[in-house]
């Protein structure tokens, strides 16, 4: 299995809320961040450009992120499916693991809007990254 990828991310005062902790809501953004770039660096794909959608998500919350934090997010890939792929992630403070997560996205056609098969461009670098073969 591949190394984690690992975006690190800057917490604003915008996310903080009076405790001067990071908002439980605000970790979904941090997860956003990492997938984007994930999606960007090894698979190729812009940002304006991703056709997928998040079909669902979990957050096990472990230690707050407070001002002054330095969090970085780890994401690996669980399941690679035919239409969809499970992104698991870690949210770390120095070595404490503030929460951890998962999200599952689903490839959607940008013509029908609809659930579609991920196409070889996108499957192959995700299949590559994760440590398995393509399919031939």
């Amino acid at each position: 299995m591949s190394e984690p990828f690992t975006v690190s991310i800057p917490v604003r005062y915008r996310d903080l809320d009076p405790l001067n902790h990071v908002n439980h809501a605000v970790y979904a953004s941090y997860l956003e961040v990492a997938r984007t770039d994930f999606l960007e660096e090894v698979v190729g794909v812009a940002p304006e450009d991703i056709s997928f959608v998040i079909a669902n998500l979990e957050i096990d919350y472990r230690r707050p992120v407070v001002k002054g934090d330095d969090p970085e997010v780890a994401l690996r890939i669980g399941r690679l499916g035919e239409s969809s792929c499970t992104m698991e992630y870690e949210i770390r403070v120095g070595d404490d693991v503030a929460a951890t997560a998962e999200t599952t996205i689903v490839h959607i056609d940008p013509e029908s809007k609809r659930p579609s098969p991920l196409p070889d461009e996108l499957r192959d670098p995700i299949a590559k990254y994760k440590g398995i073969e393509a399919p031939a």
